[in-house]
């Protein structure tokens, strides 16, 4: 490959990273300015779905850093999410009525961070045995994965006492009744810090993108797409495909686990059940539709299927009948061939008239 070539998809990679930033920003700053302003468009179902749509921005991205980036197949992210969003409850509830630490902004921050980690821990410990199969059988143990950690939440319980948080596991008789557990097993968590803000979700889709975006165009993004076109071929040149693929995977799981802490703290209350089977296949549908390996798709995909069932309230019971229709069309355009050649001939008209300028 030539040093003009390199070059060339250097450039448009770093240009396509930047409009993804621009988007993003512009995006932000025009919904902040139409809640300021009360704009008639900006309606309180839109302004209610904002934190929202970030959060499915970040699961969307984060996803297809192991399906579009690495190659693999996971049906189990919501169950990072989930682990994400009762850490993040647990650990605002204990700030501020155990530590009393009033600032939101530190809660949030707090809650956060110790989502992700927690999250990428529970990535790094599944990931060491299921990293090592490949296609169906990954996806299998992933979806298994999910469906564990939605028993495990059905039947956790949490309250804080004084200055300590106190944590129960238990089937049957309920724990913790003593000290009025804010997490009660099946019936979820209630009655605690509610501190996710539009700023905050703006700014952890920022995060997300810088992470991804300079994974995915740094030595290890190459040697993670390495590893997915062609793994023998990567194994011959000295790379270790379980490692990168750890890398991708632990990463995905730290952001999934913090949108879930978003996501939980924007919330009234949060059941195990959100995160089910179906969740992490609503992801995979943002992740199908925006272009697999797409991160701008992800973004732009995420947030129109987040506005859409909201947009389609009107019609009632043929809201998700038009819905289902919708994804169908697009997901039939995208893979038409005439369209796919139409692009392919664009390409080709930039790439002969940038040659015919570099000969001249």
């Amino acid at each position: 490959m030539s040093a003009v070539k390199i070059g060339k998809q250097k450039r448009n990679r770093l240009i396509l990273s930047l409009v993804t930033y621009g988007l993003v920003i512009v995006a932000y700053l025009l919904c902040q300015t139409a809640v300021n302003q009360g704009w008639s468009w900006m309606t309180p179902v839109l302004k209610g779905q904002l934190i929202n749509i970030c959060v499915w921005i970040t699961m969307a991205v984060s996803l297809n850093l192991v399906v579009g980036i690495s190659g693999e197949l996971s049906l189990g992210h919501a169950g990072f999410m989930s682990i994400g969003a009762f850490t993040a409850v647990m650990i605002a509830k204990w700030m501020r009525d155990g530590l009393s630490v009033e600032s939101e902004w530190v809660r949030l921050l707090v809650s956060m961070l110790s989502a992700g980690c927690v999250a990428g821990i529970f990535g790094a410990i599944i990931g060491i045995p299921v990293l090592r199969l490949r296609g169906d059988y990954l996806a299998i143990v992933t979806l298994a994965f999910g469906e564990i950690i939605r028993s495990i939440m059905n039947v956790l319980y949490a309250a804080v006492d004084g200055q300590s948080l106190r944590i129960a596991i238990k089937m049957g008789k309920t724990p913790l009744k003593d000290l009025k557990p804010f997490i009660k097993g099946a019936q979820g968590a209630g009655k605690y810090p509610m501190d996710s803000t539009f700023l905050a979700g703006f700014l952890l889709v920022m995060f997300t993108l810088i992470i991804v975006l300079n994974l995915v165009n740094s030595r290890s993004g190459r040697a993670i797409m390495a590893v997915r076109d062609n793994r023998i071929a990567a194994e011959s040149m000295g790379i270790n495909p379980t490692k990168y693929k750890m890398m991708a995977f632990v990463t995905a799981a730290f952001l999934a686990g913090m949108a879930g802490a978003l996501y939980a703290l924007g919330s009234t209350g949060v059941e195990a059940r959100q995160f089910d089977y179906n969740t992490s296949i609503n992801v995979l549908v943002y992740v199908v539709l925006g272009g697999i390996g797409n991160i701008l798709g992800s973004v732009i995909s995420a947030t129109a299927l987040t506005i859409l069932p909201e947009m389609l309230r009107a019609f009632n019971e043929w809201r998700m009948l038009i819905y289902a229709v919708v994804l169908i069309l697009v997901m039939l355009l995208t893979n038409s061939a005439y369209i796919r050649s139409f692009v392919a001939k664009l390409h080709k008209k930039d790439e002969n008239a940038e040659g015919g300028k570099a000969h001249e």
